[in-house]
């Protein structure tokens, strides 16, 4: 066998570098405790991820994942469950971003798909209290990845002006496409600093992923989208599959932002009623792990077959597959375009951008929506200080929110 020479271009070879120290168990044990815990829709989960994975676990830098963040808010689908699957895709391959997509998304899948089936109703004061109490720690975990953040990825004054001005955008112009135009300018800024240099960014890890496999994704994702709507006709089932497909596939932002879509394609044609969407809805709210699980719920309580089971799992991956296929499409040319100084310099002004939207984010929709008056404020600072000062789990400070919050509602 002829050995490969060390001046063989990159792109020439058969298989891209194996990302380093990590195994699957790991990665899906990681993302379990992830999907248990982290409460408080994508933005949160970005909090989460950050404190697992790169401060506590140091898998990557905050560089190589914020650049990962500014990637995913390019992209439609679920942002969060996005930089998950890529996080273990970095860590352990293949192998470790299926772990890491199944270990976040299934707790909450499971507990949407057991509601579906079940006549089990939320209410009441101790319903009514943990859900508050989720949203406060809310305030706190995303108050966490802010300061966290903001400090190794703004640590200049140019930088720090230009996470505000990311704030000015959304202030202006609110919701995905603000968040796309101020990703945009910070990476204007960027070039306008000119703090690249040709050396790689510290902490990045090589993906597996090859030219090839990138361009078939796209052409699946592109093929799926053509086709769908020609073959939806054909059978109930591939209807289901085509609404949810386009639902994942045409949004930004994820979250909240995909529910317009998903009463689109499931009230108007009747499959659902508003009731049941509307419940189930706010059960989403309730449960750790991304929005986009909704979807679970939904394919469970469809009118016509396939419902049940059988109808969870096929919207449910539906959802999550343009998004999925869109990352994995993007990954190689994402990572050769970064490596470039001038690149770097782009993506330091769209890191300092997304430090911006997480403390626009943090203001609205997680504070407005969490803190009522100075109780709900002093619960959210309590558990701000045991993240900070204390350097308690994440998961116990969500036990002391849901507490908390059950304790305000009786009070009350």
């Amino acid at each position: 066998m002829t050995a490969r020479s060390p001046q063989e271009p990159q792109e020439l070879q058969a298989e891209p570098p194996r990302p380093e120290g990590g195994s699957a168990r790991e990665v899906f044990a990681a993302f379990l405790k992830l999907g248990l815990t982290s409460f408080g829709g994508p933005i949160a989960h970005l909090g989460y991820f950050r404190e697992e994975l790169v401060t506590r676990r140091g898998w990557l830098s905050d560089h190589a994942y914020a650049d990962l963040v500014a990637l995913c808010q390019f992209l439609p689908g679920p942002a969060s469950s996005q930089v998950g699957f890529a996080l273990g895709l970095m860590r352990a391959g293949w192998l470790g971003a299926l772990a890491a997509f199944t270990a976040f998304t299934l707790p909450s899948a499971l507990i949407l798909l057991a509601f579906a089936l079940s006549a089990a109703a939320w209410g009441g004061p101790l319903g009514t209290g943990a859900l508050h109490g989720l949203k406060i720690v809310a305030v706190a975990i995303v108050a966490q990845a802010v300061w966290g953040m903001a400090k190794s990825l703004c640590p200049d004054r140019e930088r720090a002006a230009v996470a505000v001005g990311a704030v000015a955008v959304l202030a202006v112009l609110p919701g995905a496409a603000g968040m796309m135009g101020a990703i945009v300018l910070g990476g204007l800024a960027g070039l306008a600093l000119r703090r690249g240099s040709d050396r790689p960014v510290g902490g990045h890890v090589a993906l597996p992923v090859t030219r090839a496999q990138a361009c078939a994704a796209l052409a699946l994702f592109a093929g799926l989208l053509v086709l769908l709507p020609l073959l939806a006709g054909q059978s109930q089932a591939l209807a289901v599959i085509d609404g949810f497909y386009r639902a994942g596939a045409l949004v930004f932002g994820g979250g909240h932002v995909v529910l317009p879509l998903l009463q689109a394609e499931t009230v108007a044609p009747g499959w659902v009623t508003e009731d049941a969407f509307l419940a189930g809805y706010g059960a989403a709210q309730a449960v750790p792990g991304p929005l986009f699980t909704f979807a679970a719920y939904l394919g469970a309580v469809l009118g016509p077959a396939p419902n049940g089971i059988a109808g969870a799992v096929l919207a449910l991956l539906a959802l999550f597959l343009p998004g999925v296929l869109l990352l994995v499409g993007s990954l190689p040319f994402w990572d050769a375009f970064r490596s470039k100084a001038w690149a770097q310099s782009a993506m330091q002004g769209a890191n300092a951008a997304v430090v911006g939207i997480l403390g626009a984010a943090l203001y609205s929709p997680v504070f407005t929506s969490a803190i009522g008056d100075v109780r709900d404020f002093t619960l959210a600072l309590a558990c701000f200080v045991l993240l900070m000062a204390w350097k308690t789990p994440p998961w116990a400070v969500v036990i002391v929110a849901v507490a908390g919050g059950v304790l305000l509602s009786l009070a009350a």
